[in-house]
């Protein structure tokens, strides 16, 4: 049996990137929540008021025998603007910031380069924070699959 592995990113709003993670292909779960802060179990209230020190972030849970971090990586990095401080279009708040976070050696070194090359094709400087994983806390299940229940409704 395939061992699974998992990735953590945040991106902003986590609705957007969870449903853009389940679509990759080796994805078998993604899952919203919050990661990066100081408080224990965290609601999507305390979050929103930036006490906390969490980022909104999707916890990706993949098959690392169809993808790797790297390609996660790189989807986390192409699917959203990197240079934006603690926001993403709409969306304003330090809840919003991007942040990539490793596992280990490989993937903070995968992370690191990755947001080299994600520099040299803006003008702006990439923000990315690449911090070692940290607690995840899922979010409330009215957060889990936020669009796909919108687009089935």
């Amino acid at each position: 049996m395939t061992q699974n592995n998992f990735a953590i990113f945040a991106a902003g709003c986590f609705w957007g990137v969870e449903d853009r993670f389940r679509q990759m292909p080796g994805v078998i779960d993604a899952i919203s929540g919050y990661c990066g802060g100081h408080a224990e179990h965290p609601t999507y209230e305390q979050v929103c008021q930036g006490t906390t020190g969490h980022a909104e972030a999707v916890k990706v849970i993949y098959d690392p025998a169809v993808t790797d971090y790297e390609t996660l990586a790189r989807s986390f990095f192409a699917n959203h603007n990197p240079t934006t401080l603690n926001r993403q279009g709409p969306d304003v708040g330090s809840q919003y910031r991007s942040i990539c976070f490793y596992g280990n050696a490989g993937e903070k070194a995968i992370a690191e380069q990755l947001k080299k090359e994600v520099q040299k094709h803006w003008p702006n400087p990439v923000v990315t924070e690449i911090k070692p994983v940290a607690p995840f806390w899922p979010a409330e299940e009215y957060h889990q699959r936020f669009l796909e229940k919108r687009r089935q409704g």
